[in-house]
């Protein structure tokens, strides 16, 4: 039993991709007292209101985490929080970088200051691969986020209140995936656009992802960054696997993006443990009482996670059996 079950829980970012699938888990498999679906679209609260038949132990909370009282009055006797709340399209981020700092940067200052004054027992947030050695704007607004909530322990020390961290790369099956546009053109047809035919990704379900996150509410003490343990793929790979015999060409790397995936580099390997289906990085400093996992184990010299050096890789077939289990 998850030390979530009957409980009350808050995800900021409610209605997005991840938002809706750790609802529809919770409520299928964790019977909480109430979860809070806070996020600024009222059209996405209404969907999501509608797709759960107005669930009653749902509450919808209209706010934006730049909001800081407004993240105070839904925190209210909240006993866990999940931060899935963040700008995220790398473009965007690149052209509108003092947007992406108020939301992910000073919104998640706003999400450590209410969890703590409102008594919430703990935090987990949601971080990205493009926080590791980050190239753009957005991955070094989540970075900060990292810092942010691992080093607001320091500030929780005297309080209930802990702050931790789940990193992982492309999410199968969220919004803005790039299944549905490859599958349209080669119903009409047409060449695939691949960034680069030597890509690699990590790759992990949304079912996997609220998994992972609901595991580490149950694992963490305060202070840990967890990395799931998953496989790889080639990028042309899981384009074979969509539209099988379909043409590609190379279109090259977008501003800001990487050739291959890195959820943690070398300087952070330093500090990181392998454990079970995870590893653990380690916080730098910590002053409240932070304890090793048991279990844990040191990783080699110089290691360093990234996509195109992992020991786990998919196959096309493993690829295309994950595609028609409708992620």
């Amino acid at each position: 039993m998850s030390i979530l079950t009957g409980s009350d829980i808050l995800v900021t970012g409610g209605t997005g991709s991840f938002g809706r699938s750790f609802v529809r888990h919770a409520l299928n498999h964790l019977n909480p007292r109430r979860i809070i679906v806070f996020s600024r679209d009222e059209l996405k609260q209404w969907e999501v209101r509608q797709s759960f038949s107005d669930d009653p132990r749902l509450r919808f909370f209209l706010g934006d985490v730049r909001d800081r009282a407004r993240l105070l009055r839904a925190m209210h006797r909240v006993d866990y929080v999940v931060h899935a709340a963040a700008l995220k399209q790398v473009d965007s981020g690149e052209y509108n970088p003092w947007e992406f700092v108020q939301t992910n940067v000073i919104g998640s200052q706003n999400v450590i200051e209410a969890a703590i004054d409102s008594g919430v027992k703990r935090v987990v947030a949601l971080s990205t691969d493009k926080a590791s050695s980050p190239i753009n704007l957005y991955g070094a607004t989540k970075l900060t986020a990292d810092k942010l909530f691992i080093n607001g322990n320091h500030y929780a020390a005297a309080y209930d209140t802990r702050f931790s961290v789940v990193r992982y790369g492309n999410v199968m099956g969220s919004r803005g995936s790039i299944i549905p546009k490859f599958r349209a053109l080669h119903a009409a047809g047409e060449s695939l656009p691949i960034t680069d035919l030597r890509c690699t990704r990590f790759l992990i379900t949304l079912p996997q992802a609220v998994e992972f996150v609901v595991d580490s509410f149950d694992l963490m003490t305060g202070g840990e960054l967890y990395v799931p343990r998953i496989p790889s793929m080639k990028v042309t790979d899981l384009a074979e696997a969509i539209a099988p015999g379909a043409t590609m060409h190379d279109v090259g790397l977008r501003p800001g993006e990487k050739l291959h995936e890195e959820m943690i580099s070398p300087e952070e390997g330093r500090r990181a443990l392998s454990l079970g289906d995870r590893f653990v990085l380690q916080p730098d400093l910590a002053t409240w009482g932070y304890q090793p996992p048991a279990g844990g184990l040191a990783v080699s010299d110089g290691f360093h996670y990234a996509s195109d050096t992992n020991d786990q890789w998919y196959s096309i077939e493993e690829i295309r059996k994950i595609l028609e289990s409708d992620v």
